[in-house]
């Protein structure tokens, strides 16, 4: 299993594309978004100027496409391919494929965090504690899991000509609803309710807590735990539905 994760994390670090739009993009959103701001100025309903708030929420989306959007086509690619009935034909069990496509995707998305806090700190001089940032990273990092067992799940789910929309379509779904581009409090009472109960909405929630020197809160925790069992567990049953199928 671990030659088959530095397989993948070699593979996604040649892929310019993927590094494009999972490190740099995040990066040049947040320029977009907070590089005329003061830090004066709040973000409604946080506590948080908006240097400080999409920083955290870029952190976020930079990862979250780094899980979601590698994982989903590359394996619905695989499958076709037969790359993975391949795999199967060797002594890596089943649940080691799914295992190292989780582990190389949360490795990759380590770069997508660093890179928008060491922007956000030279161009808007965010400051925090140390522990503050190491504590950021390591929330982000490992709510990141969560959606790359929901990239592994999408990837068994759909074909290889279907992966893209459905991903595109999760993938700004989960990224505009959860609040990462836009203040969750400009949305109307109804939208609000709703997005307060998406994984995006938590994941960004808990480095938000961190930001402002707290915990994260337990209902932000509870959320991610059990969408990351939900999504961990449909990537398992698709993974058994697949080998069924070969």
């Amino acid at each position: 299993m671990n030659s088959l994760i530095k397989l993948e994390i070699t593979r996604a670090l040649r892929n310019k594309k993927f590094l494009f739009f999972s490190v740099v993009y995040p990066s040049v959103l947040f320029l977009l978004i907070a590089g005329s701001s003061d830090s004066s100025t709040k973000v409604a309903g946080t506590g948080l100027n908006l240097a400080a708030f999409m920083m955290v929420s870029m952190a976020s989306f930079g990862a979250l496409t780094a899980v979601l959007m590698g994982n989903s086509e590359r394996i619905a690619k695989e499958r076709e391919s037969g790359w993975v009935r391949q795999l199967r034909l060797t002594t890596l069990p089943g649940r080691g494929y799914v295992l190292a496509k989780t582990a190389s995707a949360a490795v990759v998305s380590l770069p997508s965090i660093v890179v928008v806090f060491v922007v956000a700190a030279v161009t808007k001089g965010v400051r925090l504690d140390a522990w503050q940032w190491l504590a950021l990273v390591g929330a982000i990092w490992a709510g990141s899991l969560c959606f790359a067992a929901l990239g592994v799940a999408i990837g068994y789910l759909a074909t290889g000509d279907a992966v893209r929309p459905i991903t595109m379509i999760v993938y700004f779904g989960l990224s505009i609803l959860g609040g990462l581009w836009f203040p969750s409090a400009g949305f109307p009472e109804w939208l609000r309710n709703i997005a307060s109960w998406l994984p995006t909405h938590a994941y960004a929630a808990l480095g938000q807590a961190i930001e402002l020197g707290n915990a994260p809160h337990a209902k932000d925790v509870v959320l991610i735990v059990a969408y990351f069992l939900v999504f961990a567990g449909g990537a398992a049953w698709l993974y058994r539905k697949d080998t069924l199928k070969a």
